[in-house]
């Protein structure tokens, strides 16, 4: 194992949340450091520094970069080409920050944008919304386009299935992982929203899984938003994602499966939360060196 990072989305800094006031990386890295993180996610590209600045925040903290999210129109091949650009921009950024620890390096996360209907049907049930035949080579072939520029750049991609998106069903992973070569993002929050079992994925996943995300999740808070017909942000702002342990994640049981099989990437701890406030809010500080100590019987 690499280690455990922490996230900015942990503290309600992502890209749902972009045109809020967030709070600043010197808080979150910070809290991050305090709390006994090794890493921590790159967030929105920008957000911790351009190419220039990333290497010299990441030290002042003493803080690796394990990766971080870069989602692109998979399925769209006109919005697809239109979007490169944004992930030339994040791999200048992650190549800035490799430099910081070249033993460890990030791993660019990449992810499907979805789409409005998606996003409108959380869990990924409703009938009509997945992709057929012509989608999924779209996906494929543009997802190993991606993935082929983060390796002639030096670094190796990882892909995050995740809510609201065209990969986010356990048959939607699966369809994934036959059509191309990259290494998975285990996201056990995503999963468990996305009506997966982790304990059980860590098995059929196998060696595709390079990153890990560890995640609790409320089912009962996607049912009744699914009951209701709420899209995902509501979903997200009713607090689906806890501190480790007090959801339906079986915490010891990933984590005892996941030691077993000797995974030696970064375990990454999320728990996306939607700010309600400004500045950086107290609890989620607090809500990450809970999380961090729940990890401590896995990861010292």
């Amino acid at each position: 194992m690499k280690g455990v990072a922490g996230a900015p989305v942990s503290f309600g800094v992502f890209e749902m949340t972009a045109d809020g006031r967030l709070a600043t990386p010197d808080e979150v890295l910070g809290s991050l450091r305090d709390a006994g993180y090794d890493a921590v996610d790159l967030g929105p590209v920008g957000w911790m520094g351009d190419a220039e600045h990333i290497g010299d925040r990441l030290r002042q903290y003493h803080l690796t970069l394990c990766g971080g999210w870069v989602d692109l129109p998979f399925s769209d091949n006109e919005a697809f080409e239109a979007a490169l650009p944004a992930l030339d921009e994040a791999l200048e950024i992650f190549l800035a920050a490799k430099e910081v620890d070249p033993a460890r390096p990030p791993l660019p996360t990449l992810a499907d944008s979805g789409s409005a209907q998606r996003r409108a049907n959380p869990g990924g049930r409703a009938p009509g919304i997945g992709l057929d035949e012509e989608g999924w080579r779209r996906l494929a072939a543009n997802l190993q386009t991606a993935a082929g520029r983060v390796r002639d750049a030096g670094l190796e991609p990882t892909f995050h299935h995740h809510v609201g998106t065209y990969v986010e069903t356990p048959y939607e992973i699966g369809q994934l992982l036959d059509r191309t070569d990259i290494g998975l993002t285990l996201d056990t929050g995503h999963l468990l929203l996305g009506g997966g079992d982790p304990v059980d994925a860590l098995g059929w996943v196998g060696d595709r899984m390079n990153h890990v995300h560890v995640k609790d999740a409320y089912l009962n808070v996607l049912e009744k938003a699914v009951d209701e017909g709420a899209d995902m942000r509501t979903v997200w702002e009713r607090g689906v994602f806890p501190t480790l342990g007090a959801g339906d994640l079986d915490l010891a049981g990933f984590m005892n499966a996941l030691m077993a099989g000797g995974f030696d990437g970064w375990i990454v701890v999320e728990q996306d939360v939607v700010p309600t406030g400004n500045g950086l809010p107290a609890q989620a500080a607090a809500d990450q060196r809970t999380n961090r100590e729940a990890l401590r019987r896995w990861a010292p």
